[in-house]
């Protein structure tokens, strides 16, 4: 009797195992359209993102020519961005775009994937609550030419403006970026790698919030360069754009150290 009970159980497993997990129960079975989106929408209200992302995915899928199916794909989207899942926020909004590139709402998918590059954060800036200058600027920059192609495609959306003002807050962030790995260089004593940073600083972020600091890193780095006419060349332009700058030293006697090396007290 012992080793019957032990055959069957062995059976049974066997069983379980050829024909795999029970199918799960679809509580949407026999729902109308209407139905599905009233509870996914119940679900977004709850914060339920991913059940509610299902109820959009089930839908679309069951009625895919519905009123309802478009902006389920809409939604789908934003609920991954609540979900912080930036890369299927992304594909849902690009795939949106790609299904219909004539829909009224589709300057909202262009606002949505620059949404999600613009929140987006790796594993390490997590941990570490980096800045965002300190970050890989890869995002940001995915971010900025989405929000460009949004402002360039529908000037008129109702999300333009939130777009620009991204757009001012990504220059300033990308033009820190460089301005940090700048300043990495100068501890180094890498100056032209410095130099070159700060170049690329003015020629791709000239609206930005870092060029009189790009400066002060040139000039200090042309002085330890020995390139005399360079230095002379950024102060002139630091003195004439940044009068009142304070990284112009006036206050600092004439037997002290030149205020531009103080990156070697670093």
């Amino acid at each position: 009797m012992k080793y019957s009970l032990a055959f069957f159980v062995a059976i049974w497993l066997t069983g379980c195992s050829i024909f795999g997990a029970p199918t799960e129960i679809d509580d949407t079975k026999g729902w109308q359209a209407d139905r599905i989106y009233q509870e996914a929408d119940a679900k977004m209200r709850d914060r339920d993102y991913e059940k509610a992302i299902k109820y959009f995915q089930k839908l679309e899928s069951r009625y895919p020519h519905g009123k309802y199916a478009a902006q389920a794909q809409l939604e789908t989207a934003y609920a991954y961005y609540k979900k912080s899942d930036p890369v299927s926020c992304t594909a849902a909004a690009e795939r949106f775009i790609k299904l219909h590139p004539n829909h009224p709402n589709v300057d909202y998918a262009y606002y949505m994937r620059g949404l999600a590059s613009f929140t987006e954060r790796g594993v390490v800036d997590r941990l570490t609550s980096q800045e965002i200058n300190d970050r890989d600027p890869k995002a940001m920059n995915a971010s900025f030419l989405a929000f460009k192609e949004l402002i360039t495609r529908y000037p008129d959306s109702r999300y333009a403006k939130d777009s620009a003002l991204r757009m001012t807050y990504l220059v300033n962030a990308l033009a820190a970026h460089e301005i940090h790995v700048a300043r990495y260089y100068m501890k180094r004593q890498a100056y032209l790698a410095a130099v070159n940073r700060c170049k690329y600083v003015f020629e791709n972020y000239p609206q930005s919030t870092s060029l009189e600091e790009a400066l002060v890193i040139m000039i200090s780095a042309y002085d330890s360069l020995e390139m005399k006419d360079l230095k002379e060349d950024a102060l002139r332009v630091l003195k004439t754009n940044y009068p009142d700058s304070k990284m112009l030293g006036k206050n600092v006697t004439p037997d002290e150290r030149a205020w531009w090396k103080f990156w070697d007290s670093l």
